[in-house]
């Protein structure tokens, strides 16, 4: 394609190396621009980066405020890359006429396995004794070496019942537990027993279950969704999963639950400030953390490589994206 072709493509811009492959599609349709580093540019590099773009690819720990919009004066398109989009301003995208689209479907299943896998690791002591491996303390075998708490017959509450929550009480199911949820939006009867759950308010979830797994989207009804009366009212020794957002859950109390051994454990992969650099979670063996890599599987960055190149595609043809976060802007959008 020449130059002066390229230049009438709208311009995209993706705020992120990625490998041969994942947004290459792009090229066949866009003059698509590319951040070459692992980490995003600085706030005034980004910001002079998109200010000729239509369309910004964004992960979902860049913030997207005005100020950021306001730099990008045609900027028509937040196409999201990942489930969650707390870190775009809706509202400021509203009143600029820009649309924003994130990847729902591709972190399902994803996600829900490195849920499923904190909730092992806690409950079978996994880091902890690969580490005595590792040291080298391991010198012969007895009857309650690193025990660990089976998964069968226990009761796992679910808060969030989308496709993720959805996903992990089927993987559940396999293990022989029992699986209750809570969600804003109760299923029906013939869902419920597809998914064999059974609905619980959320006071009496955190009551009756042996572990909760947290699959609730962030925002002002759902931050700290998980404080201090929440977690008073889970069963002494209980575990908690949070693979959502981590201001889903107030972090100072979770840490006074685990000191105080109300709770038996936690596992995370999300954090109130992230990356996370300090804290006393860090020395407590009954706490595993991952780095925010839930949805990070070979398939799973595909798929949503996929999903955002089928998100832009469908914009640029005129047409309206599948995943579409703010339809209301559609009829006034920035044309």
């Amino acid at each position: 394609m020449s130059p002066t072709a390229r230049k009438k493509l709208p311009r995209v811009f993706l705020s992120r190396r990625f490998r041969p492959g994942n947004f290459d599609k792009l090229r066949d349709f866009t003059d698509l621009r590319v951040h070459r580093g692992d980490s995003p540019p600085s706030p005034p590099a980004y910001r002079r980066a998109v200010k000729e773009a239509q369309v910004v690819i964004p992960m979902v720990e860049d913030l997207i405020g005005a100020a950021f919009m306001d730099a990008a004066p045609g900027l028509r398109l937040v196409a999201n890359f990942g489930a969650g989009f707390d870190n775009i301003d809706l509202g400021a995208a509203a009143e600029r006429g820009i649309l924003a689209t994130n990847t729902p479907g591709a972190v399902v299943g994803p996600t829900a396995e490195s849920a499923m896998a904190l909730l092992l690791a806690v409950c079978r002591r996994i880091p902890e004794a690969d580490a005595f491996v590792r040291s080298g303390g391991w010198e012969k075998w007895t009857p309650y070496l690193l025990e660990g708490r089976s998964l069968a017959g226990r009761t796992l509450g679910i808060a969030g019942l989308g496709g993720i929550g959805s996903a992990v009480a089927r993987m559940a199911g396999g293990f022989g537990m029992r699986v209750r949820y809570w969600s804003r939006k109760k299923r029906n009867p013939k869902e419920e027993s597809a998914l064999g759950v059974r609905y619980l308010p959320l006071n009496r979830l955190l009551a009756e279950s042996d572990f909760v797994s947290l699959h609730t989207a962030l925002n002002e009804e759902t931050r700290r969704l998980i404080g201090e009366a929440e977690i008073a009212r889970m069963k002494k020794g209980a575990i908690l999963i949070n693979t959502s957002r981590g201001a889903v859950v107030d972090e100072r109390a979770l840490v006074r639950a685990l000191r105080s051994g109300h709770l038996g454990g936690a596992g995370l992969d999300v954090y109130e400030t992230e990356p996370i650099k300090k804290s006393p979670l860090f020395g407590m063996k009954n706490v595993v953390m991952l780095p925010h890599i839930g949805s990070s599987t070979d398939k799973g960055l595909a798929d949503m490589a996929d999903r955002v190149v089928l998100n832009i595609r469908v914009f640029t043809a005129g047409r309206r994206p599948p995943n579409l976060l703010n339809p209301e802007v559609w009829p006034r959008r920035r044309r």
